[in-house]
């Protein structure tokens, strides 16, 4: 599309075996399960993904192994018309893989071996300088090497590049880097962790906590509530947006939906509301399909239902 803005992702690529549960097994315990499926995965890789479908013109920079699954994993991309350019094939490493349950509910367990991934190193991020160019966002998760996650968000500021950080797996940060931080995407654990605000049980203690952290940095903070909303908060803007109710089938990717997403939307400068709840739009239709890319909805889907929601107000 001539329209389609640049989206720069810097993440993790994995292959996720996924395994349909009835319920998620405790310590020690066998559950015979039902449906498996081999899909592609990792934050980033279904960030870039997510943010393709939605409209944008992606580039991903990235690390799998020089082996099958990588193979599987680049052919993938580009069948998404993804720009593989910066996606760097290590030969001494394997590709990444997660390990996933998932329940009836649609909750999911999930471990993960890097792999390849922890061989995304600053050096390699320095080398991608030139994706940023023209870029309207850069998305980062902190599923590889905390140092390439600094070197990430440092070389997208440097070249002008608004950054949204979506802070997951969980995990300290250190101030220099929230601070170079445009959009900061958060769930209830990562807000907690990050703000030291605890619990965030309620839209409340999302506020609270929302505050803490724009406090430190970021111009927009946002914190997901799974069925119970969004909460935004900006220099303008505050609010708590309700979520779409739909029947959960999955929920392995809806965060990475939301920021893929969102960064689609906010660069073809929608107005931030506008951009959450469309945003939010795309994770409530990522839920209701099994597994993580796969689950991602295109573009005209996420409009789609959007209409289908007005009718319903």
């Amino acid at each position: 599309m001539p329209d389609s803005p640049h989206i720069v992702v810097f993440g993790s690529a994995n292959i996720d075996m996924v395994v349909k549960v009835p319920h998620l097994p405790r310590p020690g315990e066998t559950v015979r399960g039902g449906t498996f499926k081999r899909v592609q995965g990792g934050k980033g890789a279904n960030q870039a993904v997510a943010a393709s479908r939605a409209g944008g013109r992606v580039t991903f920079v990235a690390a799998v192994g020089a082996d099958l699954l990588g193979q599987s994993a680049i052919a993938a991309y580009l069948g998404e018309n993804i720009d593989i350019t910066y996606v760097y094939q290590i030969e001494q490493h394997p590709t990444g893989v997660a390990l996933i349950n998932v329940s009836e509910d649609g909750e999911n367990a999930i471990s993960v071996a890097p792999g390849a991934n922890n061989e995304l190193s600053p050096e390699r991020i320095a080398q991608a300088v030139d994706a940023l160019e023209g870029a309207k966002m850069a998305l980062v998760q902190l599923e590889v090497p905390y140092p390439s996650v600094q070197a990430a968000v440092a070389l997208a500021h440097a070249q002008g590049v608004p950054v949204l950080l979506n802070p997951a797996p969980a995990r300290p940060l250190d101030p220099e880097t929230l601070a170079k931080v445009h959009i900061l995407v958060v769930n209830r654990i990562e807000a907690e962790m990050l703000s030291g605000h605890a619990p965030v049980a309620s839209a409340a203690d999302a506020a609270a906590a929302a505050r803490l952290l724009r406090a430190q940095g970021p111009h927009i903070v946002i914190v997901t509530l799974g069925t119970e909303g969004t909460y935004v908060l900006s220099e303008e803007e505050e609010a708590l947006l309700p979520a779409f109710l739909v029947t959960a089938v999955d929920s392995t990717a809806a965060g990475d939906v939301f920021c893929g997403s969102l960064s689609v939307a906010l660069s073809r400068d929608l107005p931030l509301m506008e951009a959450v709840r469309f945003a939010s739009a795309a994770s409530a239709l990522s839920v209701t399909k099994l597994g993580a890319q796969p689950s991602a909805p295109e573009r005209t889907a996420i409009h789609a239902f959007l209409e289908r929601q007005a009718e319903k107000e």
